[in-house]
């Protein structure tokens, strides 16, 4: 499969004079590589679901079979699986974000496009495989005898919050990976870490208190917590109850604003120089 045409582009007429051509080049380069990805595989786009299943399926004979973990939690078989797939969007998103200018140095060296497009293009195509995913999960909850209701519309500004802490994370992970080539093994590291530290295989109301408070100011852990409330068990605590208080909720959420604005500012800043230290 051939690479999409790129149409010449200037750092500032495609950001401010010129957004729909710039949408589309993200658009392009997104699905461009969605379609690559598993071109000339015999299962194709399947391995986009056998992936969070495959980990499903390990951690939950783990814990429920060998460890016994899980029992005193409703429905948990699909509070795992949906919280294995909003973790590995997150995942995904800023792991293959670290290396993503980097691996597109032929064209940041021979064309003239806004650098943007590319992190926004593996946010988009993780966005795809996310939404594939989800439709996995909702096979479950059905499955599991959970019956729609309209707080699962919740999903759709949780969803979106976990795309711009994903998306900006990415872009500063991007920028910063061009400089400093040790950003990918210490986001690897970290990532393990961040798998284990959020309430994945577990759910923070079974932390002690102190600890579940300190727990939700991570913006995965609120975003899972009121994901299993709105989904899956509307007698499970919310975030605000978790985190002990609506006002409180004001922490994770400023953690997403945070990193979004500090990876658009770095991204922004590093952006004109890129090619000089490819």
């Amino acid at each position: 499969m051939s690479a999409p045409t790129v149409t010449s582009y200037s750092e500032p007429s495609a950001i401010g004079g010129d957004v729909r051509r710039f949408v589309a080049l993200t658009v392009t380069l997104a699905v461009t590589d969605f379609k690559l990805r598993f071109f000339g595989s015999a299962l194709g786009y399947v391995w986009t679901l056998m992936r969070p299943l495959l980990l499903f399926s390990v951690l939950y004979f783990v814990f429920t079979e060998v460890v016994r973990f899980g029992a005193e939690v409703e429905h948990y078989p699909v509070y795992l699986l949906a919280s294995i797939v909003l973790f590995t969007f997150f995942s995904e998103t800023t792991s293959r974000g670290v290396t993503s200018l980097v691996e597109r140095e032929n064209l940041l060296r021979k064309v003239r496009f806004p650098r943007l497009a590319i992190p926004l293009a593996v946010a988009l195509h993780a966005l795809f495989n996310l939404c594939l995913n989800l439709i996995v999960v909702f096979v479950f909850v059905l499955a599991s005898g959970i019956e729609p209701r309209l707080s699962w519309l919740e999903l759709v500004p949780l969803i979106a919050l976990l795309v711009m802490l994903s998306t900006g994370v990415t872009m500063l992970l991007s920028a910063l990976y061009v400089r400093y080539r040790d950003m990918q093994p210490i986001w690897e590291v970290a990532l393990q870490m961040l798998f284990y530290a959020s309430p994945v295989i577990y759910v923070v109301a079974t932390l002690p208190d102190n600890i579940e408070r300190e727990a939700m100011a991570s913006p995965i852990a609120a975003i899972l917590t009121q994901m299993r409330h709105a989904l899956i068990d509307p007698s499970a605590p919310t975030a605000a109850e978790a985190i002990g208080g609506g006002a409180r909720l004001l922490i994770p959420l400023f953690v997403v604003v945070g990193l979004f604005v500090l990876g658009a500012w770095v991204f922004s800043r590093e952006a004109p120089r890129i090619a000089e230290h490819l």
